[in-house]
């Protein structure tokens, strides 16, 4: 039968999208879930006010979302999701390797990368698809369990080897990420 499961799960592309799916919102929710802890590690800061940096994150993929409508308009969003996860990858390397307040502005700065990758991410995995679209798209969904295993991971790096090694995994999750951008952009 068309569209069946077993089709679904035989698409190259669908799966590669999945896992950039599951990295993608993994990294997101790692950064976003230590940030408080790591403002407050390089910036003499309660955690109350280190708090508030959060919302710079967050409004960081705002903001970059507008930015990106403009971007996918004029570039294939393969390039798009490449340019944003080596961005990603700038600035995360960039605050580990920095102290005080540019560790945490670049880090901050991550947001504005993260504004276009899901839906791009998500576009690109259905791709010609049109049959077996709707099981594809509950696939996608459903691999957002990144959220919940990437920080969990992440938590344990830093109790092991500190937020800055920690910060290392949503690094090689924005990799995979460039990977799949890359081998999509044409």
């Amino acid at each position: 039968e068309e569209g069946a499961w077993g089709s679904v799960f035989k698409e190259p592309n669908l799966l590669l999208g999945m896992l950039g799916i599951f990295t993608y919102v993994g990294a997101e929710v790692a950064i976003g879930s230590f940030l408080v802890n790591y403002v407050m590690e390089n910036v003499a800061m309660v955690e109350t006010d280190a708090a508030n940096y959060i919302a710079f994150y967050w409004g960081g993929a705002m903001v970059g979302r507008f930015l990106g409508i403009y971007t996918l308009k004029l570039f294939s969003p393969g390039k798009v999701l490449c340019f944003h996860s080596i961005l990603a990858i700038a600035f995360i390397i960039l605050s580990i390797n920095s102290t005080g307040k540019m560790a945490v502005y670049s880090m901050i700065a991550d947001g504005l990368c993260n504004s276009n990758i899901f839906q791009t991410i998500f576009t690109l995995a259905i791709k010609g698809l049109e049959k077996s679209a709707e099981k594809a798209s509950g696939l996608l969904a459903t691999a957002i369990l990144g959220g919940a295993i990437v920080p969990l991971f992440t938590g344990w790096m830093a109790d092991t080897s500190g937020l800055r090694v920690a910060f290392v995994l949503p690094a090689v999750c924005y990799a995979y990420i460039a990977f799949y951008g890359f081998k999509s952009r044409k």
